[in-house]
């Protein structure tokens, strides 16, 4: 947890073609190795600046995937609730989701850059990326079908750079 009177701790992910490199690149930049390193997935948790970044290499376009507010407890998350729906009316509410290797519940909303931010209180760790399966975003099934694992930030909907409600889409911290 964090002391009195300290800010959130603020949530950059980014998406990368190749974890190697940008965990060396990020490593020397920050000074310090990940805390969480996987197959697909790395995260720094720093404390000057308090910052968690991600980068993961899951098949999406290279580039910031997502920024977000992660909160230590699930009172300040609910206390979020109002600010965010004031800020963007198709608000989408997550509660226990898997995804970034941990259970969270989440707050998405889209600024009208079509930026998407996740608010987020994690509740534990999972062994997995998504909620059933450790397969890259986009990739076909063997039927040909499009996957429906986790694919970080929900992808925004040509029409309205809103994010689609979809279980699962919104992942990634």
């Amino acid at each position: 947890g964090r002391l009195p009177g300290e800010p959130a701790r603020v949530t950059v992910h980014v998406a990368v073609d190749n974890l190697e490199e940008g965990i060396a690149f990020y490593s020397k930049a920050f000074g310090a190795q990940p805390t969480v390193h996987k197959s697909d997935y790395a995260k720094w948790m720093l404390e000057d600046p308090r910052l968690n970044f991600a980068i993961s290499s899951r098949g999406g376009n290279p580039g910031v995937n997502h920024l977000g507010f992660q909160l230590d407890s699930d009172e300040e998350f609910k206390a979020m609730h109002a600010q965010l729906a004031e800020a963007d009316a198709g608000l989408v509410e997550e509660i226990g989701a898997n995804c970034c290797y941990a259970k969270s519940d989440k707050y998405w909303v889209t600024d009208r850059a079509g930026i998407a931010w996740e608010t987020y209180h994690s509740l534990g760790t999972i062994p997995l990326f998504g909620a059933d399966e450790p397969i890259a975003c986009g990739v076909a099934e063997p039927s040909g079908a499009a996957t429906a694992a986790a694919c970080c930030a929900p992808q925004p909907t040509v029409a309205s750079a809103k994010i689609p409600v979809a279980a699962g889409r919104g992942c990634c911290s």
